[in-house]
């Protein structure tokens, strides 16, 4: 037996030991599952601007909306998420830098909603009605746009807006 044997067993017992210990450490420390949480912070309506709708062949008033803009790379990806409510005289206008196609998803928004693609002569072009809450399908505009104008599920049936309709805005100084 060498003079060295019982601090090499003491050694070895103690690696033993501080392995045993972090593997126990290390297996309770599991992530918790987490729950898809909505945003803890309540979005509300910013009016910052109205938007008229003109019939395609007469130019006459169709509706009129308060709108909040997103134009911003954060408010245009962003968007409706989050929100819980909102109006019939409420939606949202996508404003974009140059026409182009874009696409749009409903992930984290809770409310269903109806989009009017608009080209840069503020004409509509396509409408996607009731997008569904959550769905992260694509909708595609089809076509270049420079606008899109998010409103309430059933609003564009109810208001009459089609395709070829014309739009204007204007923004809250």
């Amino acid at each position: 037996m060498s003079l060295f044997s019982p601090w090499i067993n003491s050694a070895r017992l103690f690696v033993l030991m501080s392995f045993a210990l972090g593997v126990i450490l290390l297996s309770s420390c599991k992530d918790k599952p987490q729950k898809l949480e909505e945003s803890a912070k309540e979005v509300s309506f910013s009016k910052e601007g109205e938007l008229q709708v003109f019939y395609r062949e007469s130019d006459s008033l169709l509706a009129e909306i308060a709108i909040e803009i997103a134009d911003s790379e954060y408010e245009t990806q962003t968007g409706l998420m989050y929100r819980r409510e909102m109006k019939d005289t409420q939606g949202m206008l996508f404003i974009f830098q140059e026409e182009a196609y874009h696409s749009f998803y409903m992930k984290n928004t809770l409310i269903a909603l109806d989009l009017l693609f608009i080209d840069a002569d503020m004409q509509v072009v396509t409408i996607a009605k009731n997008a569904q809450p959550y769905d992260e399908t694509g909708i595609p505009s089809r076509v270049p746009v420079q606008y899109v104008l998010e409103i309430k599920a059933g609003l564009s049936d109810r208001l009459g807006i089609s395709e070829g309709d014309r739009i204007a805005f204007q923004r809250i100084p």
